[in-house]
């Protein structure tokens, strides 16, 4: 399990942190839809395979992470091991999509070795995140 805090329109760390994953996008304020999109070709790019949007316009995060794939891939085939199973969770509690992560989020032809936690916050909350995904 990893945290990542992000600044909304924020610098994007090396896409190489993490590979393959699962991410929890943690959307504590709304952002730029530009900004929205850089995040999501970094994640796509970033070898997430599977992303849970929780927060503000995480409907939108969810929408434009399935758009940000087709994309990548030219509206064509997209290869088993690079398709991103997305979901958002705009009426659960964090508590849930982290049980709903931790227990349901699994993606079959290629094992998920890390978990990420990405809070986008104007403050980071790294042992608050972490202990509630603990718990969860």
């Amino acid at each position: 399990m990893h945290y990542l805090h992000l600044l909304p329109g924020g610098q994007l760390p090396l896409v190489s942190n993490f590979l393959p994953s699962r991410v929890v996008v943690i959307a504590e304020v709304d952002v730029a839809p530009a900004w929205r999109a850089l995040v999501s070709s970094w994640l796509v790019r970033s070898g997430c395979l599977c992303m849970l949007t929780w927060g503000e316009r995480c409907d939108l995060w969810d929408d434009v992470v399935d758009w940000t794939l087709l994309e990548e891939f030219k509206f064509g085939d997209i290869p088993e091991d690079r398709f991103v199973m997305t979901s958002w969770h705009e009426n659960q509690t964090l508590d849930e999509v982290f049980a709903y992560c931790k227990q349901l989020a699994l993606f079959d032809s290629v094992p998920l070795a890390q978990t990420v936690l990405l809070h986008i916050a104007r403050q980071p909350a790294e042992q608050r995140i972490m202990d509630a995904y603990v718990q969860a």
